[in-house]
């Protein structure tokens, strides 16, 4: 008996704590380095084609909330256009994400549309070694929602029998389902450096709702979205022809919350004409806990598959914090597709590896 109240008091305590992550803080893929649309409008344009289409799918925590699990979905795609006779390239995005949170059915739907200009500032068209700047920005809209009828409150709570009657008054004043549609908008710089073809480095930074619109569901009273911010960096080192190591980071600050993941891909390459790779890595997710410092959250497990126009990739999240005790370890499960369009012309631009 002792054992399953310690362990209804941990799982009421775990969902307290992803209701207020949730109402703070955006939501986060492990895979970050496979959603250039989420994570900085820099990005926008910088592969290597006409087009790229990525779509990205989040579970966490359906071993507690079973088919209440936190779910996020993000889609976008871009377009790459040269400009002129020059090194320089421009591109143009259209992306969405819809996140659905817990039992309440707490609900975010972001569509922004983008652009950015990739401007060359060493190499040539001739030769594989190139340095680019690229600046972004996205334009877009948002709201927010609950599915109020799926809580209960204590009015509603008959305590001589013990159980809930969901058909009494709640006695709360819920007018809004939704909150107003609301204008969202970011921007970000990227810098990177093509060495070779399997040798490169990056680093950049964005601002996301630097307007910090009112998300408030009440209409006499104001709730900011909070500005948030993102740095990110890697690059690609060469062991060989065919192995490769990717490592790279992505530091994001939000309100009173700022969470940092780090880790590397092993990439393996067959060198055909049809070229297939794999990789596999782990990264680490540390988070803050406001007052007592950052600690390691989860271990994410990753592989990816390349073939051709295409990228598939797998992970999952090791539940590394106290949550494990409630969750038994089991995290999130994430997968992200990524198709690119490959460019007709004869002179290309090179671009990183992510």
């Amino acid at each position: 008996m002792q054992g399953s109240f310690t362990r209804f008091i941990i799982l009421l305590a775990v969902a307290c704590t992803m209701a207020l992550e949730a109402a703070a803080q955006d939501p986060r893929f492990s895979q970050f380095y496979a959603t250039p649309n989420q994570i900085n409008p820099a990005l926008n344009g910088v592969f290597d084609g006409t087009f790229r289409f990525t779509a990205n799918y989040r579970e966490l925590y359906s071993s507690i909330l079973s088919k209440d699990a936190f779910r996020t979905f993000a889609a976008g795609v871009e377009f790459r256009n040269k400009v002129g006779r020059s090194g320089d390239y421009y591109g143009l995005s259209l992306s969405a994400l819809r996140d659905d949170v817990g039992i309440s059915n707490f609900n975010r739907f972001h569509a922004h549309v983008g652009g950015s200009y990739l401007k060359q500032l060493s190499g040539s068209r001739y030769r594989n070694s190139d340095q680019y700047l690229i600046a972004g920005a996205q334009i877009g809209a948002g709201q927010r929602g609950f599915d109020w009828g799926r809580l209960w409150f204590s009015n509603q709570f008959n305590s001589s029998q013990a159980f809930v009657d969901y058909g009494s008054a709640s006695g709360e004043d819920f007018q809004r389902r939704e909150t107003n549609i609301f204008l969202d908008f970011n921007a970000g710089l990227l810098w990177y450096a093509i060495f070779d073809k399997n040798a490169s480095v990056y680093a950049g930074g964005a601002l996301h709702h630097i307007n910090e619109p009112n998300i408030s569901f009440v209409e006499t009273r104001d709730e900011v979205l909070h500005r948030k911010w993102v740095g990110h960096a890697g690059g690609e080192i060469p062991f060989s022809d065919q192995l490769s190591l990717l490592p790279a980071v992505a530091v994001m600050g939000q309100h009173k919350g700022m969470s940092a993941a780090l880790g590397a891909n092993v990439r393996y390459t067959n060198r055909d004409w049809k070229e297939i790779a794999v990789r596999a890595g782990a990264w680490a997710h540390v988070v803050n806990r406001l007052d007592q410092g950052m600690h390691l959250d989860a271990i994410a497990v990753t592989t990816v598959l390349e073939m051709e126009r295409w990228n598939l990739g797998l992970s999952y999240d090791v539940t590394t914090s106290i949550l494990s005790a409630a969750n038994n370890s089991r995290g999130a499960f994430e997968m992200s597709f990524i198709y690119v369009q490959p460019s007709q012309q004869r002179f290309k631009v090179s671009c990183p590896r992510f």
